[in-house]
């Protein structure tokens, strides 16, 4: 009898529906700023909404690079090896050193503007191979927009990035496409290291009627350091990433990045239940919230119009 029943217990454990296992999920960025840790909170709650709980049946890890690509690489190949059930890489940078570690394991980025340009994906609809996530490419039309209805009497727009950041260097490219149909100009200042920043800022007041910030993970982590520059100067500065507003940007129109982080574990979920990452298309964050600083304008001399406060979403006093 004692066969038999063992038999008919495998025979109905077969037939169960499946239960959720164990699973890890690596996720890396390429620096910690208050964006970039609002995406990895999003993640991990939209895991634990759909049944992945930390510390019961989810183990959910998470290690920064510090801003240094070398350190990133690294990351990115201990992950590799350590075979997670899904890497979720948080920035471009990220993205790229974990891309490069791995065929095999399930990749979903996240915060990356341009995928193809970073070569991360060959289709965006039908990526292949282990690879998929959400691109947070900006409206940067709308941002030149928000900056002349603010300053209309801007003509030259300053761009302060990392030159060695692929995400910042294809967000160039856009700016000066879309400047030119305002009828403006761009002058660029880079800064490699987040110790950089200030002097990249201090190279472009005389240059620049106004500093646009894109969501640029070294400038954003020293972002005081160009504030600073900008309130001394009285040189407006706009940022593309919502979050850096309350630190002292004047407005920025863009992505609230827990929701990016959300959106993002809804399809690390999906990968988690089965699906391959090559057969998800990349997503583009969906939603964009308009967050107004009255205090730093004022610190920039700049008076915020009527129009653009009624339909702000968020207004700092």
């Amino acid at each position: 009898m004692r066969p038999i029943l063992l038999a008919l217990a495998a025979s109905l454990a077969l037939s169960l529906p499946a239960k959720a296992d164990d699973v890890t999920v690596a996720v890396t960025a390429i620096v910690e700023h208050p964006a970039l840790d609002a995406a990895r909170k999003g993640v991990l709650d939209a895991l634990t909404a759909a049944g992945y709980k930390e510390g019961e049946n989810l183990n959910f890890v998470f290690e920064s690079a510090q801003g240094n690509p070398a350190t990133a690489a690294q990351i990115a190949r201990q992950f590799a090896g350590d075979e997670p059930n899904v890497i979720v890489p948080i920035s471009t940078p990220s993205a790229q050193a974990v891309v490069s570690s791995t065929r095999d394991i399930p990749v979903v980025f996240t915060a990356v503007s341009d995928p193809l340009g970073a070569q991360l994906v060959k289709n965006m609809d039908k990526p292949g191979g282990n690879v998929t996530g959400l691109s947070d490419m900006s409206p940067v039309a709308e941002h030149i927009a928000l900056i002349k209805e603010i300053r209309p009497d801007v003509k030259t727009i300053g761009y302060l990035y990392n030159s060695g950041e692929a995400n910042s260097v294809s967000l160039l490219a856009v700016l000066k496409a879309e400047a030119e149909k305002a009828g403006l100009k761009v002058v660029e200042s880079a800064a490699t290291k987040s110790a950089e920043v200030q002097g990249a800022a201090r190279a472009l007041v005389g240059r620049a009627d106004a500093i646009y910030i894109p969501t640029d993970n070294t400038i954003i982590s020293a972002l005081e350091g160009a504030v600073a520059v900008a309130e001394e100067s009285k040189l407006p500065l706009f940022t593309a990433d919502t979050d850096s507003v309350s630190r002292g940007s004047i407005a920025a129109l863009g992505f609230n990045y827990y929701d990016v982080g959300k959106q993002t574990g809804e399809i690390v979920v999906r990968v988690l239940k089965g699906e391959n990452p090559g057969d998800i298309a990349v997503k583009t964050a969906a939603g964009s919230d308009l967050v107004v600083n009255k205090a730093a304008a004022e610190k920039m001399g700049v008076t915020l119009p009527q129009s653009v406060l009624s339909r702000a979403t968020k207004v700092i006093e």
